[in-house]
């Protein structure tokens, strides 16, 4: 009989126990948070604060960047433009190899990066592809639906004179609000049922995302009941999860950025006393130093994600395992725990 939604937590939860604490093991735990980081799996409540630069940031900036040539302003923006994608798009193939290797972990319950970067290399490129094809393909439906719509009201002369035309502005708005919604509510769930249920046939058999997809439609359609509950399920647990490592991750980044700025804030002191100014080569330095400090702090959220890393994963593999023969005698095949070693007997006091 299928496990239900509800049902694959509770071995979900012992999964992770296991793996994580029996026995505990700090180099896993290092090693799970920089797979979980790099695969997207981070899970936090997120920290949102209202910062404001000062009103005189022009007069801070402006001495870095004397007399900069337009033509030369639009070079350096290009450029920047140009190594953000490049960056992007190879954090895009890293993160796909890593969702692979993450599921190994999951499975063999154990994390060896170095093997699961040699092994995973082509389903993980095939999963590259398959998130730039949705990646084009949601960039292409948001144009349509919000371009579209735009273009009827620039036509209709509702923009050029909106306070003449706010009804069919207000209306067509939240029409166009409800319509991008379930849009991106849509590729969101395919991109959860992806690494959910696809992940799997493509890392035990050899097959493309599209494949996979072709397999799992006609188990999607005959229990969108369980499957239904599956993604609620999630979703209320992945809320509770982002409270809990939100607020502990914030106590924990809190005490870690007080030295951090304390060092930082004597740093800017020193140089300005020794008549260091702010140029092209220390705000690039800053910014380096900024974005390694932003890189730790990052590390630090998924080392205390780290249950969360492994029970999702878990949590989705103990669901499909018994809709999926392949998952489901990996399972049964993986190795056990090791049990901890018994603690040699006392020896006996003669009276």
């Amino acid at each position: 009989m299928p496990t239900s939604a509800i049902d694959a937590i509770s071995p979900a939860f012992r999964h992770t126990r296991e793996q994580l604490l029996q026995p505990f093991r700090f180099g896993q735990w290092a090693r799970l948070a920089l797979v979980g980081l790099l695969a997207g799996e981070l899970s936090s409540g997120g920290c949102n604060g209202n910062f404001q630069m000062p009103h005189r940031t022009n007069h801070f900036i402006a001495p870095a960047f004397p007399h900069l040539d337009p033509v030369a302003m639009a070079g350096l923006i290009a450029l920047l433009v140009a190594v953000a994608t490049i960056f992007y798009i190879l954090l895009l193939y890293v993160s796909s190899v890593m969702r692979f290797i993450l599921f190994d972990s999951v499975v063999e319950r154990s994390c060896e990066i170095r093997r699961g970067w040699s092994r995973r290399q082509k389903p993980g490129l095939r999963y590259f592809l398959w998130k730039l094809t949705l990646l084009v393909a949601v960039m292409i439906g948001m144009t349509i639906l919000i371009g579209i719509p735009a273009l009827i009201a620039l036509a209709a002369g509702w923009l050029s004179n909106p306070k003449q035309h706010l009804v069919p502005l207000i209306l067509g708005g939240m029409v166009v609000f409800f319509v991008v919604f379930c849009f991106v509510f849509a590729m969101a769930v395919i991109h959860v049922l992806t690494k959910d249920f696809v992940i799997p046939q493509m890392a035990l058999e050899d097959l493309n995302a599209f494949q996979a997809w072709k397999r799992l439609l006609p188990m999607l359609s005959l229990e969108k009941g369980p499957y239904a509950g599956y993604l609620l399920m999630k979703i209320v647990m992945a809320l509770g999860v982002a409270v809990i490592v939100g607020i502990i991750a914030f106590i924990v980044i809190l005490i870690m950025l007080i030295p951090v700025g304390g060092f930082g804030a004597a740093v800017v002191l020193a140089g300005k006393a020794a008549g260091m100014q702010w140029n092209l080569y220390t705000i690039t330095l800053a910014v380096i130093v900024g974005c390694v400090v932003l890189a730790l702090v990052f590390y630090v959220i998924s080392l205390i994600s780290v249950p969360a890393t492994v029970f999702f994963p878990a949590y989705s593999i103990y669901f499909f395992a018994s809709r999926y023969p392949a998952l489901a005698a990996l399972m049964n095949s993986a190795p056990p725990m090791p049990e901890p070693p018994l603690m040699p007997p006392l020896p006996e006091v003669s009276g």
